[in-house]
């Protein structure tokens, strides 16, 4: 089936067309639109002004990812739209514009789960889509860390999912941006203090690991926050490798516990595959250290990563996740969702 996907939950618009069946799967296009430029000057995303710049670049977009793809509207079989969780201006603009699609071309029409994307991402590696129909992938244990989620579900296939535990207050990439503000980085601000971490000691800081040691499958990173806001006040001399060495230990403790924590749910549900998607699964430490630990200590269990381009937020996953809904075929009784479809911004994927 060919699946047209539109992805704008926050601060990036991407269209995506792919064809993809139960034993294939081709990216026929890509587009991906970022914002970041636009609100860096404010230090993080800005509601009003993501939604104006959506739609201002959305029909454009369009335009340009169906010339990329070599086709026309005819063709398509569904239309996959982000429909949450996400910033409720964002997501209208999308919702809005996947709906007069729909309606225009007489085309089925569904609302995929911002976070259900995350979860297949890196199944959009070719090499690893034939795992997703393999028994022997299943069960697995999906850690999604982002700048707003940190979660960990048990998967049983491509579409079923349980939640296992999440972040009880700030997500893993929302202290990595509010550490990143403390000691006066450039926005966006994860990736510039993974950058300076990879340059520090990371033991010159003993920050704590926020709940390593609970039963449960949960998190909390406030406190891991709050630690490195009191340990600046202490310190003579803010120069870069003082940076360097905060950020390193910084990350260091949040490294720790998404591998603790993950390891721990994989052990408990004898899971043959971990998987890790989101925004932090871009981090280098954090991918080098699971690639270590699991081979030492889980041997027979496979890790699968999404490739580097798909672990922002990207219409590429948001089609896969919307194909395996659907189980991979035309579904007629979609056709007229678009009377109905609304964004909701607090859609929890357990709910």
């Amino acid at each position: 089936m060919i699946v047209l996907a539109l992805e704008t939950s926050c601060d990036e618009t991407s269209w995506s067309v792919l064809q993809v069946s139960n034993h294939q799967l081709f990216i026929k296009a890509l587009t991906i639109s970022s914002q970041t430029k636009l609100h860096a000057r404010w230090g993080g995303v800005v509601p009003e002004l993501a939604a104006r710049r959506h739609n201002e670049i959305i029909i454009p977009l369009l335009r340009q990812t169906l010339n990329q793809a070599q086709l026309q509207p005819p063709a398509i079989d569904l239309i996959a739209v982000t429909a949450g969780p996400g910033l409720i201006t964002a997501l209208r603009v999308g919702v809005e514009t996947a709906r007069a699609l729909a309606a225009t071309w007489g085309k089925p029409l569904l609302g995929v789960n911002h976070i259900n994307g995350h979860l297949v991402s890196p199944f959009l590696n070719k090499n690893h889509w034939p795992l997703a129909n393999l028994s022997s992938t299943w069960p697995a244990i999906a850690l999604v860390a982002s700048g707003g989620h940190t979660e960990l579900y048990l998967m049983t296939k491509l579409n079923r999912t349980k939640l296992l535990g999440k972040t009880l207050d700030d997500a893993a990439g929302e202290a990595f941006d509010k550490v990143a503000k403390m000691i006066n980085l450039p926005y966006p601000g994860g990736p510039r203090v993974a950058k300076l971490a990879s340059q520090g000691n990371r033991q010159a800081f003993n920050f704590p690991r926020p709940m390593i040691k609970h039963k449960n499958c949960n998190f909390s990173f406030a406190g891991l926050k709050t630690a490195v806001l009191y340990t600046l006040p202490k310190i003579k001399k803010l120069n870069h490798q003082t940076k360097a060495n905060l950020c390193a230990a910084f990350e260091q403790a949040v490294v720790d516990v998404l591998v603790y924590k993950t390891l721990k749910a994989a052990q408990e549900y004898k899971a043959r595959t971990v998987i890790v998607a989101g925004g932090v699964s871009a981090n280098q430490h954090l991918r080098n250290t699971l690639t270590a630990v699991i081979s030492e200590q889980l041997p027979t269990t496979q890790l699968l990563l999404p490739d580097l381009k798909f672990t922002g937020d990207n219409a590429a996953m948001i089609a896969l996740a919307g194909a395996a809904q659907v189980n991979f075929k035309k579904s007629p009784r979609l056709i007229n969702n678009w009377k109905k479809l609304q964004p909701n911004a607090n859609w929890e994927l357990w709910n």
